[in-house]
């Protein structure tokens, strides 16, 4: 099986990197060292591989490396600018919505891409947002109350994404 060259634009970085055919999009990142993008479920059913994809939250596990090629990805890595966390990280940490922390990339780009669309969510919306992800330590109720968190920050001009 000849191996194929794709270009993705990676937090804001283009890289070049030689795939598998077959081969998913979350193993070639944490091939190449992204590691805040997890391993979960493999099927896209927990949402810890999540990343943003093209301006929209995907799950890493469900989309083929080949026809992300040319595509612009961040991941939970690409979010903060240095030192300075994105407001979704600090209202994360604000609102103690990390436990073991498995779930929280995941948790953090779907709220990027929630908030990105719609700025003011109802708690309705927001439970559907994350409802792709799975998380076993919580009920999450302290990540509702980081998504809004995060609304009223970047309601106050903190974004970066």
């Amino acid at each position: 099986m000849s191996r194929l060259t794709i270009t993705l634009t990676i937090n804001g970085r283009e890289k070049t990197f030689r795939i598998d055919p077959g081969e998913k999009l979350l193993g070639v990142l944490r091939r190449e060292g992204y590691m805040g993008v997890k391993k979960g479920c493999g099927s896209g059913d927990c949402g810890a591989c999540a990343i943003l994809f093209n301006g929209r939250a995907v799950n890493s596990c469900l989309v083929f490396a080949a026809k992300a090629d040319g595509g612009t990805l961040i991941t939970i890595e690409g979010l903060a600018r240095g030192e300075i966390l994105h407001p979704v990280q600090i209202a994360f940490l604000e609102e103690g919505a990390i436990q073991c922390g498995y779930c929280t990339p995941g948790m953090v780009i779907a709220t990027v891409d929630l908030l990105t669309k719609n700025p003011d969510p109802t708690e309705g919306e927001i439970r559907e947002a994350l409802a792709g992800n799975l998380c076993r330590c919580t009920g999450y109720v302290k990540q509702v109350r980081a998504v809004q968190r995060a609304a009223e920050l970047m309601k106050g001009g903190e974004t970066h994404v």
